[in-house]
């Protein structure tokens, strides 16, 4: 994978180290091949910060970004951080050991400040080169736990990321199986409402109805080009 241009004119981000108990060591030898967005849905990154470093929560994120671009690294990359909890992404079921947590500060009811997402974008570049990472491997809490979590959210500019190559977006295609497609992209929910809100959150936000063709033309897209390993 080639380098990234560094976003919004930031050449680099140096997060404050604040190191959290909350961690282990990645099982079976698995390296990070996927990161996954979160938002804290809490009242702001100082509380948050707190509880991602509570060992009584056992909960941790591998960074933490404010809403005013501040970062805190809380895991060194290399060890399993305990913030995707149950779920799975294609045939990764262990997501925790194969993956790099991000946290952002924000209640999921507001959209994200430019300076918060202009540090995201200057991390994910960093993170991306360091381990070889496809933008494809960037994806939501959401999207490998469909119903359970909701973060980062339909406010989340998931477009904007693949505008830089730091995640992906899809184009219309003759529709398929919006289901067989959403397996091969990597979705696994076996409700077919809980699914269509995770796709529409992320790729169609605002979307309402039924399941329809514009649905399925986008899913195929994903499928086609984006498969999961």
């Amino acid at each position: 994978m080639g380098s990234h241009a560094f976003p919004c004119g930031t050449p680099e981000l140096t997060p404050h180290w604040q190191p959290s108990p909350n961690f282990g060591p990645r099982r079976d030898g698995a390296l990070p091949d996927l990161v996954v967005i979160h938002y804290t849905a809490m009242t702001d990154a100082a509380a948050a910060c707190m509880r991602l470093c509570d060992p009584a929560a056992e909960v941790s994120a591998h960074y933490l970004i404010s809403e005013t671009g501040a970062a805190w690294h809380l895991v060194d990359e290399e060890k399993r951080a305990w913030h995707a909890g149950a779920g799975q992404w294609g045939h990764a079921r262990d997501v925790n050991s194969r993956s790099i947590g991000i946290e952002l500060a924000n209640t999921g009811r507001h959209p994200f400040p430019e300076p918060q997402m202009c540090a995201l974008e200057t991390l994910l570049a960093g993170i991306l080169s360091r381990w070889h990472i496809a933008p494809q491997g960037v994806i939501g809490h959401s999207d490998m736990a469909p119903g359970r979590k909701i973060d980062p959210g339909p406010r989340f500019d998931w477009r904007r990321l693949a505008q830089q190559d730091l995640s992906i977006w899809p184009v219309p295609v003759p529709p398929g199986d919006f289901h067989a497609d959403a397996k091969t992209f990597g979705y696994v929910c076996d409700d077919p409402d809980t699914l269509l809100s995770a796709f529409r959150d992320r790729f169609r936000p605002g979307a309402t109805g039924p399941l329809s063709d514009a649905d399925a033309a986008l899913m195929a897209d994903l499928a086609r080009r984006f498969p999961a390993p």
